[in-house]
């Protein structure tokens, strides 16, 4: 019997209309576009203004943004898995209010918190399910709305973060594409140089954490760097070597999009062209979980099938990893 091979059949994706861009920030706070630039990458990103609207609604856009393309159906969908840490309610979860709001009544659907990582870890277990031979049409997401948990008086923080949201559908082959190999990570100790301190059942909300401002991220960047450069560039060159591949065989590498000089990085350890590295940091941000799948989405058409790509991510945690996949369409 020919193994089952979980392949990427469709993509969809969504950002909001609201452009934030260095300019504007510089009015919010001592800051501006050549100090944004030169440390991040970053020009602008997308901040999901709409009233009582969270990551749910993002991600319902992703989602019929793919069943339009694909000629998907609500009713096909076996399992719907969210990536995210900005989820509308800390219960229920994100994935089943995206669900809902897409019309999709009979499926399994839960979040994964993984951070930025959150894609690569929800995608990682999709393959899972799919392996299994008991689903057959899964959804996996990352979906962020940053601007929610983002200190607007930070400006070590503040410039870095927008909102958007993109999905893949999941489906079983027994053609040799599809996702071939995944090394993924944690190390807990990350969690002092990454967080939010209150808002769990820990610290619950109160008036004093409102006052100080802990339900917002707060990272120290040189930590959080020192240690992405190293575990990404470094899974990134694991994996391919895991897998007997050189820098030439890779068509195309789809780094998490947190820091322009961290995919430098990446770049220099896996001696892969810049031109094969999909990046749109400078007009997105960093988007927490949906950073590579809205690189996939914007670059689904460039994509050959069978080209070999490598998708890898660092977040929170710390957790990081990469995914080895050949594109299936």
């Amino acid at each position: 019997m020919s193994k089952i091979h979980a392949v990427i059949t469709g993509v969809g994706g969504y950002v909001p209309d609201y452009i934030l861009d260095n300019h504007e920030l510089s009015k919010m706070m001592d800051t501006n576009d050549e100090w944004i630039t030169t440390r991040v990458g970053i020009k602008e990103r997308r901040i999901l203004k709409k009233k009582h609207a969270g990551t749910s609604y993002m991600a319902a856009k992703a989602i019929l943004d793919l069943f339009a393309k694909t000629g998907t159906k609500p009713e096909e969908i076996d399992l719907v898995i969210c990536g995210t840490t900005t989820p509308d309610h800390i219960y229920p979860s994100c994935a089943s209010m995206a669900a809902e709001k897409a019309g999709i009544k009979n499926s399994l659907a839960f979040d994964i918190q993984a951070a930025c990582s959150g894609f690569i870890v929800s995608l990682s277990t999709a393959v899972g399910f799919i392996e299994s031979g008991r689903y057959k049409k899964v959804l996996v997401i990352g979906a962020d709305k940053m601007s929610a948990i983002t200190d607007y008086t930070d400006r070590t923080t503040a410039p870095l973060f927008g909102d958007g949201a993109a999905v893949v559908l999941v489906e079983p082959t027994t053609e040799e594409v599809g996702v071939i190999d995944s090394l993924i990570f944690t190390d807990g100790v990350g969690m002092k140089h990454l967080h939010i301190k209150a808002g769990g059942s820990a610290i619950p909300v109160t008036h004093e954490t409102l006052d100080n401002r802990e339900q917002y991220t707060y990272q120290e960047g040189a930590n959080v760097y020192k240690h992405a450069v190293t575990n990404m560039a470094g899974v990134s060159a694991d994996i391919m070597e895991k897998n007997s591949l050189k820098s030439e065989d890779i068509s195309w590498l789809i780094p998490h999009q947190a820091n322009l000089r961290i995919i430098d990085a990446v770049v220099q350890r896996t001696g892969i062209d810049y031109e094969k590295v999909t990046i749109n940091i400078e007009r997105f941000g960093n988007t927490s979980a949906a950073t590579i799948p809205l690189c996939i989405w914007e670059w689904e058409k460039k994509f050959k099938k069978g080209d070999n790509i490598i998708l890898t991510a660092f977040g929170a945690g710390f957790t990081w990893g990469a995914i080895y996949l050949k594109w299936g369409y």
